[in-house]
């Protein structure tokens, strides 16, 4: 099979138009929005897309919006040229790679409208310690004068929103941004990060896109670390340590489906084990598969959440468990 460049397109009118052109010939688009630095994750991402569309756009795009200020936009991983390669070897292809430098750029319109860093869509605070703090995004801190932002209220306030309380509205947007420019069909999300991928499909539902939002499994390493691009932050040794949330997840898995279903005593499992090997609790919870609102008891499909520290790592993982309801 001879190996496909994908056509690089930077420019959002040039997407758009791109799009329009090929929907307009029945073809159908699916897109896999990534940050790049790409692994076998992504790739599997786009594997299934080529199930559900005709043709693939991949985005590459680390976006802004969902960092605060003091979060690591600029050491986040980076090699164009090497995600490039990686994609020219699918089996398939990939049609388009969107590269958009940056999608906040308004040009004259923001200068004519002032370069406001106050943002939009009220204040971010983050609470903890007895104390409020205001937050600001790396593109509010710029002040480029970017106001709109999206909201999904519920599902983003829990797990992974009560330390990063600015990401999910900063995804949700650069999301809403990617799939008003791009007009794809279906789209495709890891299941590694649960509760992005469930903020998207609500948001979808709630605003009216035709798209199908994807869900797909989680891509793991030898030993069942769950792939990320942050894995390379991780040394050899820490990277052993990190197994121990996929092990622990699988043993509080199997418990459930044993009959053990008191989700204090499946946490505290869990915790223990991440604990004992080094590892320091963002989150750990078990909580409702469509709401993400805690459990206490498992009596419906639910799934655990983790979010661990190993060194400069911050690592997801989750495992679903779906008991079947007994009858009467």
């Amino acid at each position: 099979m001879a190996i496909r460049e994908p056509e690089i397109i930077t420019d959002k009118d040039q997407m758009r138009k791109w799009s329009r052109t090929m929907r307009a010939q029945g073809k159908t688009i699916g897109l896999v929005p990534t940050m790049g630095y790409l692994h076998k994750g992504h790739i599997s991402l786009i594997n299934e897309a080529h199930n559900h569309a005709c043709l693939i756009v991949v985005s590459i795009y680390v976006n802004p919006g969902q960092f605060s200020a003091s979060e690591d936009l600029s050491t986040y991983p980076s090699d164009f040229h090497g995600d490039i390669q990686k994609l020219m070897a699918v089996p398939g292809g990939v049609d388009v790679v969107f590269h958009p430098h940056n999608l906040y750029d308004y040009g004259a319109d923001a200068v004519a409208h002032g370069n406001s860093s106050s943002g939009g869509g009220g204040d971010v605070v983050r609470e903890g310690d007895g104390r409020r703090e205001k937050m600001v995004s790396c593109l509010e801190d710029r002040g480029v004068g970017h106001e709109t932002w999206i909201r999904v209220e519920k599902l983003e306030r829990g797990l992974c929103g009560k330390s990063r309380p600015l990401f999910f509205r900063g995804v949700a947007t650069v999301v809403t941004k990617l799939f008003n420019i791009v007009e794809p069909d279906v789209a495709m999300f890891g299941k590694k990060d649960y509760q992005q991928w469930r903020i998207v499909q609500r948001m979808v539902r709630d605003l009216d896109f035709s798209i199908q939002v994807i869900g797909c499994e989680i891509e793991r390493e030898d030993g069942g670390l769950a792939m990320s691009s942050r894995n390379v932050y991780l040394s050899p040794e820490e990277r052993e340590k990190a197994l121990s949330i996929n092990r622990s997840l699988l043993q509080v898995k199997s418990s459930a489906e044993k009959g053990q279903v008191d989700c204090k005593e499946l946490r505290n499992l869990v915790v223990e084990a991440i604990q004992e090997s080094g590892g320091r609790i963002d989150y750990a919870e078990i909580v409702d598969q469509e709401s993400l609102e805690p459990v206490e008891v498992i009596k419906s499909p639910v799934v655990f959440c983790v979010a661990a520290w190993f060194g400069k790592a911050r690592l997801l993982d989750n495992i679903e468990i779906n008991i079947p309801k007994k009858g009467c």
